[in-house]
C-alpha cells in the first residue's frame, strides 16, 4: 500500500497537461499518414508495408533538400513526389511481376533503407530550426504562444486541406473505380476497370501521402533518421481502428461520410498519442513503448470482435 501511495503521489498532473500538445500535434502529423494507411487498408484492400520505407524516404528528401537551401514548403512536394516513386515500385512489383502485396511492400521496404542511407549518406541528418525557417517544430510548442498557435493551425490546415482533396478525388470516377477495385476487383474487371492501373494509382498516392508525413515529422523534431518509419503501419492501422471503433456510427448513413470516416482517422491518431502520452505519464519504461502501441492496437482490433460476439449472444 505504501509503495503505491509513493507512487501515485510521484505522478505530476500538470506533467501531463504539458505533454497534450506534443501529443496532439503528433498525433495530426501521423493522422496524415494514417490517411495513406486507409487508402490501401480499406479502400484497395491491400497489405501495403512499404510505409515504413517510404515514412523515412519522404523525410530524406524533405531534409536533403531544406539543407540544400530550398524552401521548405517546395520541399514538401518533392517528398510527396519521392513516397509516389516508392509506391509505384511496389505496384508495379505486385501488379507486373505478380509478387504476393505484402511481399512486395517488404521488398520495397527493404530497398528504401539502403536508398535513404544514400540519400542522406549517412543514418540521420538534422535540421535547426534556428538556421532554417521550417514549417512546423517541436520548439514552436515552447518559443511562444503565436508560434504555438500558429503551429496547430497549420497542422489543421494540413489535415483539412489533405481531406478535402481526398474526399474529392475519391468521389471522381477515377477514385470511384480505385474504391471498386478494393471492393470487388473481379466484378471491376468485368465493368471494363483496369484494375492493376488503379491498384498501382492508389498505392502511388498512399505513399505519396506517407512521404509527406515523413517529412513534417522530420521538420517537426527537427532531423530525420533511417529509421525513423519504423513501426509506422501499426501507429496508422492504431488511427485507423481507433477511429472507426470510436466515431463509425456517427459517420453512418451521412451524406458526407466519406468525409467524417477520413476525419475520425485524424481524431484516432490524436487519440493513440494521447493514450501513448498517458503510459509515459505513468512512467512505464520506454523501452516498452512498441509493445504498449501493438497492445493498444490488438484491443481496439478485438473490439468490433468482441463487441458483434456478445450482442449475438444476447440477441438469441
Amino acid at each position: 500500500m505504501a509503495v503505491l501511495t509513493s507512487y501515485f503521489a510521484s505522478l505530476n498532473p500538470v506533467a501531463l497537461f504539458r505533454s497534450m500538445p506534443g501529443a496532439f500535434a503528433q498525433g495530426m502529423i501521423w493522422g496524415l499518414l494514417a490517411l495513406g494507411v486507409y487508402i490501401t487498408y480499406k479502400l484497395l484492400d491491400f497489405a501495403d508495408l512499404t510505409v515504413d520505407g517510404s515514412f523515412a524516404t519522404g523525410a530524406a528528401v524533405a531534409v536533403m533538400l531544406i539543407r540544400g537551401g530550398m524552401n521548405p514548403w517546395l520541399a514538401l512536394i518533392f517528398a510527396f513526389l519521392a513516397g509516389m516513386l516508392a509506391g509505384l515500385i511496389t505496384g508495379l512489383l505486385h501488379t507486373a511481376l505478380g509478387i504476393p502485396g505484402i511481399l512486395a511492400g517488404i521488398l520495397t521496404q527493404i530497398s528504401l533503407y539502403s536508398i535513404n542511407l544514400n540519400i542522406m549518406g549517412c543514418s540521420n541528418q538534422a535540421v535547426n530550426v534556428d538556421k532554417y525557417n521550417l514549417i512546423v517544430s517541436l520548439r514552436y510548442l515552447t518559443d511562444s504562444l503565436a508560434a504555438e498557435i500558429r503551429l496547430f493551425v497549420t497542422l489543421i490546415l494540413f489535415c483539412v486541406v489533405i481531406i478535402g482533396l481526398l474526399y474529392w478525388y475519391f468521389g471522381t470516377e477515377q477514385g470511384q473505380a480505385i474504391r471498386a477495385t478494393g471492393c470487388n476487383p473481379q466484378m471491376a474487371r468485368a465493368q471494363g476497370i483496369n484494375t492493376n492501373f488503379h491498384t498501382v494509382l492508389a498505392l502511388m498516392i498512399s505513399n505519396g501521402i506517407f512521404g509527406l508525413a515523413g517529412a513534417l515529422y522530420a521538420q517537426y523534431q527537427g532531423a530525420a533518421d533511417v529509421n525513423m518509419g519504423r513501426g509506422a503501419i501499426v501507429i496508422g492501422l492504431a488511427a485507423v481502428i481507433i477511429g472507426e471503433v470510436l466515431f463509425g456510427k456517427l459517420c453512418a448513413g451521412k451524406k458526407i461520410a466519406f468525409a467524417y470516416t477520413l476525419l475520425s482517422v485524424i481524431a484516432g491518431a490524436i487519440i493513440y498519442y494521447m493514450v501513448i502520452s498517458v503510459v509515459l505519464w505513468l512512467k512505464f519504461p520506454s523501452d516498452d513503448l512498441k509493445l504498449f502501441s501493438a497492445i493498444v492496437v490488438a484491443l481496439f482490433l478485438s473490439i468490433p470482435y468482441l463487441k458483434g460476439k456478445y450482442v449475438k449472444k444476447e440477441v438469441k
